[in-house]
């Protein structure tokens, strides 16, 4: 029996494990979602596909992404995080993700965690787009943007609209899998 999956992780083996086990299932921790908001931010204006390949890369790099530490980096790791061929080299992207660190902690202080106030946004559970087809997906709503818009305010950087309804589809705050999809449910 042929397994159907959502059309784009079709590519190879690490995007369909990608897709089979995390991709749209919903994570409320918070050193999870720090990840993917990490990762998410590395990949705008990139594949995604480009950032998962150095996802390990990206994980030693950054510390195994504990954003306590990462609140702390100063100009010594910046440095060595420039000289890291194994992740993105993009000085901005860096020093946004110490920033985001530091924001984070500061959503953590006033919500008790940042998966209660980001999941607050969906009311707390994940939202289901029901998509017949890829064509059916969004790249932004008007959740992400109003998310975004908070984020930004609260000082977040690399967190456009469609970066975070693509972290919203990762951590599985909304259902983007395709109809038939076999993880759909």
């Amino acid at each position: 029996m042929e397994i159907i999956r959502c059309g784009w992780c079709e590519k190879d083996d690490l995007y369909r494990k990608y897709h089979d086990e995390e991709w749209g299932r919903p994570i409320y921790d918070d050193e999870t979602i720090f990840e993917f908001l990490i990762l998410e931010s590395f990949q705008a204006g990139l594949s995604w596909y480009t950032i998962l390949t150095k996802r390990d890369n990206f994980k030693k790099a950054f510390d195994q992404f504990d954003y306590k530490k990462i609140a702390q980096y100063k100009e010594d790791k910046v440095e060595e995080l420039m000289q890291n061929p194994g992740i993105i080299r993009n000085r901005l992207k860096i020093l946004a993700t110490i920033t985001n660190a530091q924001r984070f902690q500061e959503i953590q202080k006033e919500f008790g965690s940042f998966s209660k106030y980001i999941w607050g946004f969906v009311g707390g559970k994940p939202l289901d787009n029901n998509p017949k087809g890829l064509k059916d997906i969004p790249a932004t709503s008007e959740i992400s943007d109003a998310l975004s818009k908070d984020l930004k305010k609260r000082g977040f950087k690399f967190m456009g609209s469609t970066v975070v309804y693509a972290h919203m589809q990762a951590t599985g705050m909304v259902n983007d899998h395709i109809e038939g999809c076999f993880v759909r449910n």
